[in-house]
C-alpha cells in the first residue's frame, strides 16, 4: 500500500493498495470561507464628484444611496487616483496604480514598469483572492482594465474579467459606452445589445446582476458571493430615460454658483466637512453664472438636468439591486456593501459643454449657436452630452480643480460602507484619511479572508493598502493610512499626517520627444496645505513653512521611487509616439465576413485622410429587393456606412454627427451575384471624392468635403459587416438594418501612409476616461 500525489503533484491523502479492499479514497477539501463571512457588493460609480450624492450635500435625489449611508458609514476623507483605470486597479489589487503598471489608463500604456497598462499575476485581484477562499465571484458593468487593442474577438482574454478571477461578467470594455445602444460583452464573448423599447444599460446591468445571484442561490443557498457592480454612470454620455430628466426641469436655473453655495451650506450642516472648512473660490477660467446670456444659461442648465436625471435613475437601479439582496434573498444583514466613485467630477465638456465628444477629437467642437439649436437632443440617443465645467466645479464642492488632477477636486470622492450584521454604526461620518488601495485590505479583514503569499502558483507582492475596518465602528480610532502619494500625467501630490503638498503640471507638448520646453519638473511650484484644518486647500502655506514643504516633497520622491512612478512624463502622447508593439502585421487589405463581432477602431483599417476601397461580394435571392448594411463603422455620433436601400447602393460619411455626406445611386441591383463598391479618393487634405460602383460600373459620385480627422467612434461602436450596431450612421434606416442578401465577404483596401494626428488621438483616449 502507498500514498501518492494527486494530478497536480500535491500530496494525496488517501491510500492505494493492490485492490479496493486495501485502498482508501480521498478528495482534497474544497475552499471554505471563514464562518460568518459576508457577501460583498462593491459598487463603483463613474465621474461622480464629492458633492453630487444627496448624503454628501447634493439636492440631486439619490434616496437609495442615502438609505445605504443611513444604515452605515460615510467616509468624508476618502481618496482615489484622479482617473478611472488607475483607481479600479487599486480597488482590484490593494496596491498603488503605478505599482501594478496602471499609472495611466490602460490605453495610454508606455514602455516603463509603472505604465504598462497590464496588471501582472503577481498582483492578485479581489475575485482571485476571494474566489480561492470559496466565494462566488461576479462582475457586471464597466471594466477598463484591458487595453483597447485587446478587446476584440481575436485577442487574448488574460486581462478580461473572467481571466482575472470572475466566474461571470456582463458589461463593457473601455471608458464609456452608449447607454441606449451599448457595445456589450458577456464572459469572453461580444453580445448584441438587447433591442427593446425603452432600453437603458443601467437597467440591463441590474437585470444581469440579479440573474447571476439568483442562479447562484438556485444551486447553493449558503455560498457567499462577491459582486463587482460598476455602472457607466455618470460618465458621459449623460443618457437617461426622458422622464427622469424631466424631473429636473428648471431645477438648476439659478446656476452653478448658487448651487455650489447651497451645497456647501448643507455639507457643513450635516457635519460632512471639518469645522472651519471654507468654500474654495471659483477659478477665473470658470465664468460666473450671472455673466452668461440667458440663452447660454438655459443650455447649461439643461446639461445639468440630464446629468441629474442620469444619476437619480442610476440610484433607483442600485436600490433595485440592493433590495433584491435584502428582500428576495433575505441577505441584507449578511452583505457588506461598499459604494464609491472612481475620481472627481469630469471637466471634459469644456467651458460650454459638449453635445458630442468626438467633435473635440476632430477639431470641430459645437459652438454656442449649435448647442442652443440642438438643446432638445441632450440626454437622448443622438447626443453624447457632457456638462460644462462650471457644473464640474460645483460637483466637487468645496474643493478646487477636478478629474485627472491631484488637488482634492480630482482625488477626493464619496465612499459609503454598510454591513448591518457586523458594523453597529448607523448614519455616521468618518473623517480619517483613506484611499482606494485600502478597500481590499478592509474587505479582507471584515470577511476574515487572508491574502495568500502564493496565488494560483504565483508569488504575490504585498498589499500596499491599510484596512480601515477599525474606525468604521470606532470614530476615535486613528487612521492607519498616514502617507499617500498621488501622480497623474505629471501633476503630483503627497499626503502625510494631515498635511499635503501638491503641484499642478500642465500637459506637455504633443509631438516632441524632447523635454517639456515650458517648466522643467524640478522647477514646478509646490503648494502646501494643512488639510487637517484646511480641508479644501484654500490657504497655501508654502512660503510660511518651507522646511515642512521640503520634507513632503522629499517624501514624494521616496514614494515615487518605491512605487514605480518614474520617469515623470506629462506628455500624454508619449504612449502614441512609442507604442507597444502589436502582434498584428501591417497590411493594406482587410476581409470581413457577415455578422461577426464589431472590430474595435484601434485594430480596424485606418481610413482617415487615405484613399480606400470598400468592396462587397453579394448574391441577391430571386424576388428580393436588396436592403441592409454591407459594412459600417461608428454610429449616429460619427462614422460611415455602405448599404443597400430599396434595391440601390448608397454610401454615407457621417462627420462627427454634425453633417452627412451622401453618395447615392439610382441604379438598381438585380437578382444574382454582384460586386458593390465604394471608392474614396483622398486629396490629402481630409477632402476627397466618393464613388459608388456596381459590377465595375460607376453608378454614383459625390464630393466628401471633409473626412473624419481622428476617430469615428467614442462609445465602442466598431466596424461591422452585414449589420450596424447603432444608433445608425445614416438617417435612412434604423440599426441594425441587417442585410437581406448573402454577403460572401467585404474587402477593405487602403493605400498610402496611415494618418496619425497624435493630438487628436490623445483627446480621443482621454475623453473616454
Amino acid at each position: 500500500m502507498e500514498r501518492a500525489a494527486d494530478g497536480n503533484g500535491e500530496s494525496w491523502g488517501g491510500v492505494i493498495g493492490d485492490t479496493w479492499r486495501e485502498s482508501t479514497p480521498w478528495w482534497p477539501p474544497e475552499p471554505t470561507p471563514p464562518d460568518g463571512a459576508p457577501n460583498v457588493v462593491l459598487i463603483v460609480l463613474d465621474d461622480v464628484g464629492y458633492a453630487q450624492l444627496g448624503c454628501y450635500g447634493s439636492d440631486i435625489a439619490t434616496p437609495e444611496i442615502d438609505r445605504l449611508a443611513a444604515g452605515g458609514v460615510r467616509l468624508a476623507n476618502f481618496h482615489t487616483t484622479a482617473l478611472c483605470s488607475p483607481t479600479r486597479a487599486c480597488l482590484m489589487t490593494g496596491r498603488n496604480h503605478h505599482s501594478v503598471g496602471m499609472g495611466r489608463v490602460s490605453d495610454l500604456a508606455m514602455g516603463f514598469p509603472g505604465y504598462t497598462g497590464r496588471i501582472g499575476r503577481e498582483h492578485g485581484f479581489t475575485p482571485e483572492i476571494l474566489g480561492a477562499a470559496g466565494y462566488a465571484t461576479y462582475a457586471v458593468g464597466k471594466w477598463h482594465l484591458t487595453p483597447e487593442d485587446e478587446t476584440n474577438m481575436a485577442a487574448p482574454r488574460r486581462s478580461w474579467p473572467v481571466g482575472r478571477g470572475f466566474q461571470r461578467w456582463y458589461g463593457f470594455h473601455g471608458g464609456e459606452t452608449h447607454q441606449f445602444v451599448p457595445t456589450l460583452y458577456q464572459d469572453n464573448q461580444w453580445v448584441e445589445a438587447p433591442a427593446a423599447d425603452g432600453y437603458h444599460l443601467t437597467v440591463d446591468l441590474v437585470d444581469h446582476a440579479v440573474r447571476y445571484l439568483a442562479d447562484l442561490r438556485a444551486v447553493d443557498a449558503a455560498q457567499p458571493f462577491f459582486l463587482y457592480f460598476a455602472t457607466g454612470a455618470c460618465h458621459s454620455p449623460h443618457h437617461a430615460p426622458p422622464e427622469w430628466i424631466e424631473r429636473y426641469a428648471g431645477h438648476f436655473d439659478a446656476g452653478w454658483d448658487d448651487w455650489r453655495e447651497r451645497t456647501f451650506a448643507r455639507q457643513c450642516e450635516i457635519g460632512l466637512l471639518p469645522p472651519g472648512t471654507e468654500l474654495s473660490p471659483r477659478p477665473p477660467w470658470v465664468p460666473a453664472w450671472e455673466e452668461l446670456p440667458p440663452e447660454e444659461q438655459r443650455v447649461a442648465a439643461r446639461f445639468m438636468e440630464c446629468f441629474a436625471g442620469y444619476l437619480s435613475h442610476t440610484d433607483d437601479q442600485i436600490g433595485r439591486l440592493l433590495r433584491f439582496v435584502e428582500d428576495e434573498l433575505d441577505e441584507g444583514d449578511d452583505t457588506l456593501v461598499v459604494l464609491l466613485s472612481d475620481n472627481g467630477a469630469s471637466a471634459e465638456g469644456g467651458v460650454l459643454g459638449s453635445i458630442n465628444d468626438v467633435r473635440l477629437w476632430n477639431a470641430m467642437p459645437a459652438g454656442r449657436h449649435e448647442l442652443q439649436a440642438r438643446i432638445g437632443e441632450l440626454g437622448g440617443p443622438t447626443a453624447h452630452n457632457n456638462y460644462p465645467w462650471g457644473w464640474t466645479m460645483a460637483g466637487n464642492t468645496p474643493f478646487k480643480r477636478w478629474k485627472r488632477e491631484v488637488h482634492e477636486g480630482g482625488v477626493a470622492d464619496p465612499c459609503v460602507v454598510r454591513w448591518p450584521r457586523r458594523l453597529t454604526t448607523r448614519g455616521e461620518i468618518r473623517h480619517q484619511f483613506a484611499h482606494a488601495v485600502d478597500v481590499l485590505p478592509t474587505v479582507l479583514e471584515l470577511t476574515g479572508v487572508e491574502a495568500s503569499a502564493v496565488l494560483d502558483g504565483v508569488a504575490q507582492t504585498p498589499l500596499e493598502g491599510t484596512s480601515f475596518a477599525a474606525w468604521l465602528d470606532d470614530a476615535t480610532a486613528p487612521a492607519a493610512h498616514v502617507t499617500q502619494y498621488f501622480e497623474m500625467l505629471g501633476s503630483r501630490a503627497v499626503y502625510h499626517d494631515g498635511w499635503k503638498a501638491v503641484t499642478f503640471k500642465p500637459l506637455g507638448r504633443m509631438y516632441s520627444d524632447d523635454d517639456d520646453p515650458e517648466v522643467p519638473f524640478d522647477q514646478d511650484r509646490w503648494e502646501l496645505y494643512h488639510v487637517a484644518t484646511d480641508f479644501s486647500e484654500c490657504h497655501d502655506l508654502a512660503e510660511q513653512e518651507p522646511e515642512r514643504l521640503d520634507d513632503l516633497v522629499r517624501r514624494w520622491w521616496e514614494e515615487a521611487r518605491r512605487h514605480r512612478v518614474l520617469p515623470l512624463d506629462n506628455r500624454p502622447l508619449a504612449a502614441l509616439m512609442h507604442p507597444r508593439p502589436s502582434p498584428a502585421r501591417e497590411r493594406t487589405t482587410y476581409v470581413l465576413r457577415p455578422m461577426g463581432a464589431p472590430v474595435p477602431e484601434t485594430v480596424a483599417p485606418k481610413l482617415h485622410n487615405r484613399s480606400h476601397v470598400v468592396h462587397a461580394e453579394i448574391e441577391v435571392p430571386v424576388g428580393v429587393v436588396p436592403n441592409g448594411v454591407l459594412a459600417a463603422q461608428g454610429s449616429v455620433l460619427g462614422g460611415w456606412t455602405l448599404y443597400l436601400l430599396d434595391g440601390r447602393p448608397h454610401y454615407v460619411h457621417n462627420l462627427a454627427g454634425k453633417e452627412r455626406h451622401r453618395v447615392p445611386s439610382d441604379v438598381a441591383v438585380s437578382d444574382g451575384a454582384h460586386h458593390v463598391g465604394l471608392e474614396f479618393v483622398s486629396n490629402g487634405d481630409f477632402t476627397g471624392t466618393g464613388r459608388l460602383y456596381l459590377d465595375g460600373d460607376l453608378v454614383g459620385e459625390a464630393p466628401i468635403p471633409r473626412f473624419t480627422l481622428a476617430r469615428f467612434s467614442i462609445t465602442g461602436a466598431g466596424l461591422t459587416c452585414g449589420y450596424e450596431g447603432g444608433p445608425a450612421v445614416s438617417d435612412d434606416y434604423e440599426a441594425p438594418f441587417r442585410a437581406n442578401v448573402t454577403i460572401r465577404r467585404v474587402t477593405i483596401d487602403v493605400s498610402g501612409t496611415p494618418y496619425l494626428d497624435v493630438e487628436a488621438e490623445f483627446a480621443a483616449i482621454m475623453a473616454e476616461q
